[in-house]
């Protein structure tokens, strides 16, 4: 058993390295909550496929997640619920009905909603255990992304919103 000393070493350095965020992972603060979300890879594969998802847009008048009811001005206070809510509706709206005929293009929206789901997870450990409540100017906003958003058909409706992504992830690194 001389190799055991060994293997127990590597085996808590794996261990260790894997509940450390990676490089790319940033730690963003929505109010009491701190997550570790890996922005940059969300924002690679964003970049990667904004240009096909954006000429998918039949309507370019209309905004869900931008200005008059801009999360630019969402309270301190409110960010855990709000992102916590947009993390959701990505995941459970957006994502499930953005499938498109280029494989590559379905491949990074998968990569993104997995990403989004993770940090979903951590956030929502992390408002149980701090007991974040959401505040009316947050459950506004939200109501008023959701209207945007039901105003179009599914499929449309998910592709601008998919679409509008840089929107959400200028708006998440400025909550670090």
């Amino acid at each position: 058993m001389r190799g055991s000393p060994l293997f127990l070493c590597l085996f808590s350095t794996s261990c260790w390295v894997n509940l450390m965020p990676t490089a790319g992972d940033k730690i963003l603060h929505f109010g009491a909550c701190r997550v570790s979300v890996s922005l940059a890879e969300i924002r690679a594969g964003f970049t990667a496929i904004k240009a096909n998802i954006q000429s998918r847009d039949p309507i370019r008048t209309l905004s869900i997640l931008s200005h008059p009811h801009s999360l630019h001005k969402v309270k301190s206070a409110d960010r855990c619920c709000i992102t916590q809510q947009l993390f959701t509706f990505y995941v459970d709206k957006v994502f499930k009905h953005c499938r498109t005929e280029d494989s590559f293009v379905n491949r990074k929206i998968s990569s993104i909603a997995n990403s989004f789901l993770s940090a979903r997870r951590k956030l929502g450990q992390c408002r149980e255990q701090n007991n974040c409540l959401c505040g009316e100017e947050s459950r506004e906003k939200f109501k008023q992304i959701l209207a945007n958003y039901e105003g179009l058909n599914v499929t449309s409706a998910a592709m601008k919103s998919l679409g509008e992504l840089d929107i959400l992830l200028d708006w998440m690194e400025k909550s670090r």
